[in-house]
């Protein structure tokens, strides 16, 4: 470690050059890049009127950048995925201001990756000391009741463990590539029962006079992304959810970061009828958002799943992460994950508390994993 390093927060990841930013470890996580990230501050998503404001955490050393964290200053608890509404709902109960609180996250979303971005040789477990340390200390000249680190690396999770940071954990459903040669290749590792399962649901689609296409973000234009914003909204009004993207972040995402995207649109009569977005890193897809302006038959499974896998095995991927929660993954291929996020609350009592909680949690969590084990989709090896 150098030995003069300083720490210093910036309200917008514009106080970074693209360049410099993106030249840090990002494990090849799209959602880290500094396009992604400035997508959502140009389009309002984050900013402005959203309740998250930008609050990045710099660490330099003779003006050369060591570390960076993209951390949020929140007025709420939405579009986090690590639910701590039970908690903001005591700290009113006892008089405590749980609001503003920061969080280190990508926005909107659940995807697991490194928080603490390093440069090219720098020491992860002296820069994630000092990272935490500064977090803390910014924390308390915001008068913030607590600091969040949400889906970080389990690598990064288990440096940082212990001490001030309380470790939760959750759980996600992915699908690993075990080097399939085809779907069908894939579809040979599933029990009988789910593989028909599988098949019958593809055959609907087909029956429907539907197809999907697979769109790089490249070969997108204004229809196509004007297509996926609708079915974007489509889904959110239909669950009586928040419209955390705006129309211009979805433009800014196809001019800035197409390298990065892939569309899944269905097509029926010539029109789109339904769609996912995707996001590709350096060996693995994410499945995002997904709408559709009509009910068809296992069009979701095909749309946000299988034409994804099968995507995943022409490339070579090694897995698909699929979002959020879903039970109904686990069926089609997708096993349970563990999760990760930590947490430092400002008032000693209430950390106590969750400290006591989060025992209980963590227990109940893999009891629930072990139950998800007992239902894998997969054939099981003959001795």
């Amino acid at each position: 470690m150098p030995a003069r390093v300083q720490s210093r927060f910036v309200d917008s990841i514009k106080a970074v050059p693209t360049a410099v930013w993106n030249g840090l470890d990002l494990a090849g996580n799209p959602f880290l890049r500094h396009e992604f990230l400035l997508a959502l501050e140009e389009s309002g998503c984050v900013d402005g009127k959203s309740g998250w404001a930008s609050r990045h955490l710099l660490i330099e050393a003779d003006g050369r950048l060591l570390a960076a964290v993209p951390v949020y200053a929140k007025q709420h608890s939405y579009g986090e995925y690590v639910f701590d509404w039970a908690w903001a709902n005591a700290y009113q109960r006892a008089g405590l201001r749980y609001y503003p609180k920061l969080v280190v996250a990508v926005p909107f979303t659940p995807v697991t990756g490194p928080r603490l971005l390093l440069a090219p040789g720098a020491d992860e477990a002296a820069l994630l000391a000092t990272a935490g340390e500064a977090l803390i200390a910014h924390a308390h000249a915001l008068r913030a009741s607590s600091v969040h680190w949400l889906f970080p690396s389990e690598r990064q999770t288990t440096a940082l463990a212990g001490g001030p940071w309380l470790r939760r954990v959750g759980h996600q459903f992915h699908w690993e590539n075990r080097g399939y040669a085809s779907f069908d290749d894939y579809l040979a590792a599933l029990t009988a029962e789910k593989r028909k399962k599988v098949r019958r649901e593809r055959r609907q689609v087909a029956e429907a006079g539907i197809r999907v296409e697979v769109v790089p973000g490249r070969a997108a234009g204004a229809a196509e992304w004007a297509a996926m914003y609708g079915f974007y909204r489509a889904t959110v009004d239909r669950h009586g959810a928040i419209p955390y993207l705006t129309e211009a972040f979805f433009q800014r995402l196809g001019e800035m970061l197409a390298d990065c995207v892939l569309l899944l649109l269905a097509v029926r009569d010539g029109r789109y009828v339904a769609g996912a977005l995707n996001l590709q890193g350096a060996d693995t897809l994410y499945g995002r958002y997904w709408g559709c302006h009509a009910d068809y038959h296992s069009l979701h499974f095909e749309t946000c799943y299988y034409r994804a896998i099968e995507h995943c095995i022409d490339c070579g991927l090694a897995r698909f992460e699929a979002g959020a929660q879903g039970e109904h993954k686990l069926s089609r291929g997708f096993l349970p994950v563990q999760t990760h996020s930590l947490h430092w609350l400002a008032e000693p009592r209430f950390a106590d508390a969750v400290a006591d909680y989060l025992v209980e949690e963590t227990g109940q969590m893999e009891r629930y994993r072990e139950l998800l084990a007992e239902h894998s989709p997969f054939r099981r090896e003959q001795p």
